[in-house]
């Protein structure tokens, strides 16, 4: 960290993340731009509380042209003119994630307003060393990204996307794929996790978007601080890895809610009811790998798999449909992601409990129903989706959907199951498209000094 810091130290949170950081250390010392906040993250008064009476009050010596430049100055001008200081958009842009730990960033991380999703192939030749080289620069480029500093790399190097934003909660993530062990001779080293997915009924893969020798995820609460990130690592990875696909996703911006809650996909429904919680006693057991298997796979203790799944909506058939036949075909209230056994969002399911007509609550065929760990010997996986919208078909309708990703620590006990059971009646499949599919084995967090990857690529 620059001499000339001035954050201010806050105990990192359970899941990594730490607030009020102040950013005034990735200006000075990175490049342009000042950042006037105060060791609370909240721009002065003079600024940022300025208000509508004020401002209108003070034109009079300035006149007609100096209400134009205003409006020329753009989302600054209108900033100034609202009656509100953005004190919450500072408070979620001086959230930073910590890139060192147990585990990598993104797994446990609380959902983020935007991801990238980006898949590349080693050059030919580029082998060990050059991957073991590449890790290397990415995984200094994404401490710094995370930490709010600009990319280096001497003068021109950074885009400038990010000058004026702090650490907005990014995150960045790698995994390998099943060809990258081949890619660097180390097919010895590779573990059964990473063996071929089968195939189910409901996809229709495109190959150039599915799996990839390396998988980037990144996630961030500012569509710009992602974008830098994005085009950081592509910039970054140079004659060594070529982009294979890239997808881009989004969801609910933190503080859009007027209390926290399970974030909504694009058909509207509650989306992560469910999920393993990492405060329960067998978290870490389903999710991450443990320690204590082959030496060979020694690499990949605190990992995890990443399933990678672009699922299309049809949207048009499925908003059709009135609210109770979305309910049944899903199992839960559309409006509070309650199962229709009864109690709120967070109550379990009823899977037993029957209507006045003696059928189940939870229709035989509800996705919920089917995908719950009681109906699958009690596998289960983390989901942490984005959602797409890649405009329109030629058909016209939307190219919409799902950026699927769930970590497990065996995805052959996790995702695999799951969605077996689902492809033989789940009633939601008419309504969705698998198009594309990766795996990738995501290594644990890498200690200070450590690249991502190291222990398997140095061993």
């Amino acid at each position: 960290m620059s001499k000339v810091s001035k954050k201010k130290d806050r105990a990192p949170r359970a899941d990594g993340t730490r607030t009020g950081a102040t950013r005034t250390d990735a200006r000075a010392a990175d490049g342009p731009g000042t950042d006037t906040r105060t060791d609370d993250g909240a721009r002065p008064a003079t600024t940022a509380g300025v208000s509508r009476r004020r401002l209108i009050g003070g034109a009079g010596a300035a006149g007609a042209a100096g209400l134009v430049l205003g409006a020329a100055g753009g989302a600054g001008g209108y900033a100034a003119t609202r009656d509100d200081p953005p004190a919450a958009l500072t408070t979620i842009g001086s959230t930073e994630v910590m890139f060192h730990g147990k585990h990598q960033p993104g797994i446990t991380t609380p959902l983020q307003a935007r991801g990238h999703l980006v898949a590349f192939d080693l050059a030919s030749g580029a082998g060990r060393r050059g991957a073991a080289a590449l890790m290397r620069r990415w995984s200094a480029l994404a401490e710094r990204l995370m930490a709010g500093r600009t990319a280096g790399g001497g003068a021109g190097h950074d885009t400038g996307v990010a000058l004026d934003a702090g650490p907005s909660s990014l995150t960045v993530t790698f995994g390998f794929g099943r060809s990258f062990f081949e890619r660097t001779d180390l097919v010895d080293r590779r573990p059964a996790g990473l063996d071929p997915l089968p195939p189910f009924s409901s996809d229709h893969l495109d190959a150039g978007r599915s799996e990839g020798d390396l998988w980037v995820q990144i996630g961030s609460d500012d569509s710009l601080v992602a974008f830098h990130a994005l085009r950081a690592l592509q910039k970054e990875a140079g004659e060594a890895a070529r982009v294979r696909w890239q997808m881009n996703g989004f969801n609910r911006t933190p503080g859009a809610t007027a209390r926290p809650m399970t974030t909504r996909n694009l058909m509207g429904q509650v989306d992560g009811t469910n999920n393993p919680e990492p405060g329960e006693s067998d978290f870490d057991r389903r999710i991450f790998v443990p320690s204590g298997g082959p030496a060979a796979h020694a690499w990949l203790e605190g990992g995890s798999y990443a399933v990678v799944r672009r699922i299309r909506m049809l949207l048009d058939d499925w908003e059709k449909l009135p609210v109770g036949r979305q309910e049944q075909v899903i199992g839960r209230r559309k409006a509070d992601g309650a199962p229709l056994s009864g109690g709120t969002g967070t109550t379990p399911m009823d899977l037993d409990k029957t209507g006045a007509d003696g059928k189940p609550l939870i229709p035989a065929n509800a996705h919920a129903r089917i995908s719950s760990p009681e109906k699958n010997g009690g596998a289960a996986m983390l989901r942490r989706p984005f959602s797409y919208h890649d405009g329109l078909l030629d058909d016209g309708s939307p190219d919409a959907g799902l950026l699927f990703i769930c970590w497990q620590a065996d995805p052959f006990r996790g995702f695999v199951p799951v969605q077996r059971k689902l492809d033989r009646g789940d009633a939601l499949s008419p309504f969705i498209r698998h198009e594309a599919s990766g795996l990738f084995a995501v290594p644990g967090g890498a200690a200070p000094g450590e690249y991502v990857g190291q222990r398997l690529l140095e061993a």
